[in-house]
Parts: C-alpha cells; structure tokens; sequence
C-alpha cells in the first residue's frame, strides 16, 4: 500500500470515528480529496486507492487535470470561482462549492441554460467573519439562497463554509454550528437545501461532530502541498 493510500485509510477512520460520535448514519459524510496542486499521477494514486470524489480550487488547474485522472470520478469546485471562468467551470465539476454572490449566480445560470444541463451549488457562507476569507454575510444568508434557487438551471443543495483559521480545532466549532443554524432554517421551506460543506484537514472532527456532510481534505492525505 502506498503512504498516500495509507493516509487516505487513517483519515477515512478518523472520519468514521467522528460520525460514531456525532451519531449520524455510518455514510452520512462524504470525503472530498482537495487536489489542488498535486499533479495527475499523484491524483491517481487516491483514485486507485478507491477515492471517487475530487476538490480542486482553481478552474485552470482542473482543465489540465481532469482528462489525465482515469476512473469514475466526481469533481467538485472547492476554491473561490470567478464570473469570467463560470463558463469553462461547468463542464469540467459536478458540484460549486463557493457561490457566494447573486451576480456569480446569474453567470452560472446563464451559462447553465446555454448548456442545458442543471447545475448544482453550494452557497459559501463567512461564518467565522474573517475578512480574508470569501462568502456571503450570515445574516444574508437565507436571502441569498432565495434568489440564488429561484435561478432557472442552477439548484442549491447545501451550504459551505471555512473555519477560523486557529490551531485549536475547537476555535472552528461555533462556525461550524452556526452554518448548521443557518441550514436548518432554510431546510424549512426548501429542505432540499441540506447539504453542508465544512471542515478541513485541521478541523474536520469537529465540523463532523457538528453536523458536516462534505468534508474537504487534502493534505492530511498527500503531504504539504507542492509548490
């Protein structure tokens, strides 16, 4: 077994641990692989090791990687999405994590239509009111996914958002709640909109704990990223 499959096997059981305690079903959490900078070859050593859920952060990047990865793989847009590569995003991901504007969503519907194929979307919610870090305000949060559903070819399933960046894993955790606070009043009047996309390599217990669906993690699987 490679050290890149034995990290995926380590992080896989921390994850079943977390769901044990958090006492949601044993599938309740979906592994998201964030790719972002590893090269094709490195990418599929996780395929292989039974991975089928990939996050990459920039479009560019996808473009070059996605056709050289063999295997059934679902690919979703983890990082920050620009109006002007909606286009090129969409044939290349299964899944936008980061809508966090009205305006990127009417690109994205635009571009859907033309398409003809529906588009499925997370809306990236600032739980942590870091100012470095994209998503939409919470308290603009429900409205937001209002508007953003209403769009002809774009769905909403979920919410996401990045926790405080803090060494304590725990500094996360009221964001993380938060983001489900938001999400089980939404699931009211839309309970389609259940998905949540939180925790990472240093916090991913926890937003498990708290309630977590996705969770994207990267380099507790391959190292620190490449350069």
């Amino acid at each position: 077994m490679s050290a890149i499959a034995e990290n995926l096997k380590r992080v896989q059981d921390r994850i079943d641990r977390a769901i044990h305690r958090s006492g949601q079903s044993a599938d309740a959490v979906k592994l998201i692989v964030v790719t972002k900078t590893w090269p094709a070859d490195v990418v599929q050593q996780v395929v292989d090791a039974g991975t089928r859920v990939l996050g990459e952060s920039r479009v560019q990047e996808a473009q070059h990687k996605v056709p050289e990865v063999d295997g059934v793989v679902s690919w979703h847009l983890v990082g920050h999405l620009q109006r002007n590569k909606v286009k090129q995003a969409l044939p290349l991901f299964d899944l936008i994590h980061s809508v966090d504007t009205l305006r990127l969503a009417k690109e994205i519907s635009r571009c859907a239509v033309r398409r003809n194929t529906p588009t499925r979307v997370l809306v990236q919610v600032n739980t942590s009111g870091e100012t470095s870090k994209f998503g939409i305000s919470p308290n603009a949060a429900l409205d937001l996914v209002a508007q953003v559903d209403d769009l002809q070819g774009v769905s909403v399933t979920g919410l996401m958002t990045i926790g405080a960046f803090d060494p304590d894993p725990e500094a996360a955790r009221p964001n993380f709640v938060l983001l489900r606070q938001i999400r089980d009043r939404i699931a009211i009047h839309k309970p389609h909109v259940s998905a949540l996309s939180m925790g990472m390599t240093s916090d991913f217990e926890v937003a498990i704990e708290e309630g977590a669906t996705m969770v994207r993690v990267g380099t507790a699987i391959f190292g620190q990223r490449a350069v």
